[in-house]
């Protein structure tokens, strides 16, 4: 029996420190990988910011320069055409305001989703001020009269959703700085 337990004791008195080592040397090894991970992340991410900033910035320029080219004033100026009927001004504006907004769908892919919802009602808001006031107008009313009663609309509304949008894409620009 004595033999046997100095065998288990010599066996102890080897195993037990080479598992302390072996612990603490698996530890270092773990807090290094985790480290160099981190690392690797956050040079990752530098990278990326590199990359998407330049395209970021100019997606908000691009929502923004929509915002501006369907602002019912900006499209009354562009589609002055005062010898059209109401109908047929009517339908080339909502037609514009659909072109500026396909021509930018791809914008949003670097827009927060909350700010894109406004630019896309904001698209929508003045649809509805234009369609309104067709509405309001007689079958035979003239461009002149199309436009001048957006401007009425326009008028009493106040702020506007391309308004409301713009400030929106001004602030989040903002905060990437």
């Amino acid at each position: 029996m004595d033999t046997i337990s100095q065998i288990i004791l010599q066996l102890a008195l080897i195993t037990v420190p080479a598992g302390a080592v072996l612990m603490t040397a698996i530890y270092f090894m773990r807090r290094m990988t985790e480290q160099e991970t981190r690392n690797t992340r956050l040079e990752l991410k530098k990278e990326r910011q590199t990359f998407f900033l330049p395209n970021r910035l100019d997606a908000y320029q691009r929502a923004i320069l929509l915002m501006e080219r369907i602002h019912p004033n900006s499209l009354i100026m562009r589609h002055n055409n005062t010898t059209l009927p109401a109908t047929a001004l009517q339908l080339n504006l909502l037609e514009s305001i659909r072109e500026e907004y396909e021509h930018n769908l791809a914008q949003q892919m670097f827009i927060s989703d909350e700010t894109w919802d406004l630019v896309k009602r904001s698209k929508d808001e003045t649809m509805k001020i234009i369609n309104l006031a067709g509405q309001k107008l007689a079958p035979d009313a003239s461009g002149m009269d199309l436009m001048n009663t957006i401007f009425t609309l326009v008028g009493e509304i106040g702020t506007l959703p391309s308004e409301i949008a713009v400030s929106a894409l001004k602030k989040e620009v903002q905060q990437l700085f």
